[in-house]
């Protein structure tokens, strides 16, 4: 069965321990293991205010969007912890913000733009 689902033996004992003890639900997804946001509820809002007021005002004038490796910088600028694109998008996600994927000409996603950060979601803050 572990080859037939791609997973080593050793994972396709663990598994089947885990629903033996505790049935289907214990195979539920518990949530991230990630560690929780570094910045204070303070850093939070500051964070935001410095996002509103746009990328020029740090330093970015060749346009006006925020990356994730942008808004890593500017975290670590402020705050001085360092975080991975994937925990900036996690916290921005948190602040309201959401994901812009830049399309190419033909309508298609362009590759290059997937770190891009629109702006927030309305209804948030």
């Amino acid at each position: 069965m572990a080859r037939r689902l791609g997973l080593s033996r050793k994972s396709a004992y663990a598994w089947h321990s885990t629903w033996r003890d505790g049935g289907k639900s214990a195979l539920s997804s518990k949530g991230s293991d990630g560690l929780p946001c570094r910045l204070s509820d303070n850093q939070a809002k500051r964070l935001q205010a410095e996002l509103d007021a746009g990328p020029a005002t740090h330093s970015w004038s060749e346009d006006q969007r925020w990356t994730l490796a942008r808004v890593a910088e500017l975290i670590h600028r402020l705050f001085r912890y360092q975080y991975t694109p994937r925990g900036v998008s996690y916290l921005l996600h948190q602040l309201g913000w959401s994901p812009q994927v830049p399309r190419a000409p033909g309508g298609r996603a362009r590759r290059a733009g997937r770190n891009t950060v629109a702006g927030r979601s309305s209804g948030h803050g």
